[in-house]
């Protein structure tokens, strides 16, 4: 492990913790040649599925390793400025990594994926919801985005999770 300080390869390990929902041991290191701290983060990885990427008609256009940090990327979009701590956007990518996971098949398509984060966001915050709802779901004009509203409110479940 290199000093994030003075790039030394040397450094000793200081405190060891787990984090068994997250799959993460988080260690913090201390550097042998200039004496600063820093923490590593080391997490589980099992066998992720390929990600297929499909285009007009449902036609797979292309397939790509999964990505936590896309993912996560893309749920912070939805969740910019609301009042949603770092550690359950963490939790809810820790849990759809950990459904891919458990899939049998070697490729999901990123549909699948996206009804997740929506299934997710919904429990979340209502707002995030609608926001990646709005990119999601295709909802092209106001109207639909009230009928969205509408079906959060009352309730109902969202055309993603037919």
């Amino acid at each position: 492990m290199r000093c994030p300080y003075c790039g030394a390869s040397g450094s000793r390990v200081v405190d060891t913790r787990a984090d068994p929902e997250q799959n993460e041991v988080r260690r913090r290191r201390s550097c042998r040649v200039c004496g600063e701290r820093f923490s590593t983060v080391e997490r589980v990885r099992g066998s992720l599925p390929l990600v297929v990427k499909s285009g007009p008609g449902g036609i797979a256009l292309r397939r790509e390793p999964f990505d936590r940090a896309k993912l996560r990327q893309s749920i912070a979009v939805a969740c910019h400025k609301r009042p949603i701590p770092p550690a359950a956007l963490d939790r809810l990518v820790g849990a759809i990594e950990a459904r891919l996971e458990s899939r049998n098949g070697e490729e999901v398509s990123s549909r699948a994926i996206g009804e997740m984060v929506i299934a997710g966001l919904r429990e979340l915050d209502q707002v995030a919801y609608i926001r990646y709802a709005i990119v999601f779901l295709g909802l092209e004009d106001l109207a639909a985005v009230r009928d969205e509203i509408d079906r959060l409110l009352t309730g109902q479940v969202t055309r993603s999770a037919l």
